[in-house]
């Protein structure tokens, strides 16, 4: 059953739409009466708090007088449409957006992307699959919340949010696999990780011993002497510790 029929036949989903955001306000904008109601009912089912808005001016007013953790819009909207409103918002708030749309052509999924959304789902689509995208959407902004602080390195510093490396005002390259290594040793400053948590955590492809790989690749960008590292440390037998300033 999808959400091109009624979202409630699917019935209340126990599975994780978010458990830990269960009590997240979720603002829904369609100018479709029928599929914005049938989206109210079955995401307050589903533990939610529920403000719709019928198009981009309405969404703008509730806007104004309320803070959401989340915003699910329609992008075919009479008026100002929902890429519109989608690259307005980005302009002045982070608050999540995930696009809905008939025209799921990738053309179409990359300009919602580019106008600043954090996911984009085509109609119609299954009501668990909304649920498992909200939730995704939900876990990620609060783990970004909650994530560490600036690393100082000698003269670099990290920025875990932006997973960006800069010596004073020159931005240091990173390739994807450095840059996630930074972030699972930026999660636990300090602490002793394992090559088998680090392939693990930081997606980085190969075995085990291709993190020896990478770890000297970043050794050579964010110490002195790579040879004698003093941030980026072997704690022999165990693993690899990161030790900022």
């Amino acid at each position: 059953m999808t959400l091109a029929a009624d979202p409630r036949a699917a019935g209340r989903d126990p599975a994780p739409a978010g458990q830990a955001d269960a009590t997240a306000h979720i603002l829904v904008v369609d100018d479709d009466a029928r599929l914005r109601d049938l989206l109210r009912k079955f995401l307050s089912e589903n533990g939610f708090r529920v403000t719709v808005a019928a198009d981009a001016a309405d969404a703008r007013a509730r806007l104004a007088s309320l803070a959401f953790d989340l915003i699910v819009l329609d992008v075919m909207m009479p008026g100002e449409s929902g890429l519109e409103l989608t690259a307005s918002l980005r302009a002045r708030s982070d608050v999540p957006i995930l696009l809905l749309t008939a025209r799921g052509e990738t053309a179409h999924r990359i300009a919602g992307l580019e106008s600043g959304a954090d996911d984009y789902l085509p109609k119609p689509f299954e009501p668990r699959e909304l649920l498992l995208r909200i939730g995704t959407i939900l876990r990620r902004t609060a783990a970004e919340k909650g994530a560490p602080g600036e690393l100082r390195l000698g003269d670099f510093r990290f920025d875990p949010v932006r997973g960006e490396l800069r010596r004073g005002e020159t931005h240091i390259h990173l390739t994807s696999a450095e840059r996630a290594l930074l972030l699972v040793f930026a999660a636990r400053p300090g602490v002793v990780v394992d090559r088998e948590a680090l392939l693990a955590e930081s997606g980085v492809s190969g075995a085990a011993r291709s993190v020896d790989v990478q770890i000297t690749r970043l050794r050579r960008k964010i110490e002195s002497d790579h040879r004698v590292p003093r941030y980026l440390q072997t704690v022999r037998g165990q693993g690899y510790v990161l030790r900022p300033d």
